[in-house]
């Protein structure tokens, strides 16, 4: 079982930039991927960064070169680093990650985008 807690969501103007952190229950070395997907509503949740335990990262299109994903395996938490954030990342970020044939989710974290 694999617990994963989300923090730093909040409200930013567009350019503006924010952190989100996720928390594993685990040592994050046990975690084949971990990543973060977003939903706004009435869409669809999709993939925004991953990264692998090798260090792998894997980015959706429309955030590449604005958002960075990072791990630090000392306090097994994951980052994304989001910059110059525009009005249409505003979702609900979840926290994702696979430990062998499971998939677990963050409980998620709203991030607003004011125009």
């Amino acid at each position: 079982q694999v617990q994963l807690v989300e923090s730093g969501g909040g409200l930013v103007q567009a350019g503006g930039s924010l952190r989100v952190s996720c928390a594993a229950s685990v040592s994050i070395f046990r975690l084949s991927t971990m990543g973060w997907y977003r939903q706004a509503p009435g869409k669809q949740r999709d993939m925004v960064a991953t990264i692998t335990s090798a260090g792998t990262t894997n980015y959706a299109d429309s955030v590449k070169g604005r958002f960075t994903i990072s791990r630090d395996n000392v306090k097994n938490t994951v980052y994304l680093q989001m910059n110059s954030l525009k009005p249409e990342d505003t979702a609900v970020y979840y926290c994702y990650a696979k430990l062998g044939w499971r998939d677990y989710w963050g409980q998620g974290t709203q991030v607003t985008v004011s125009s």
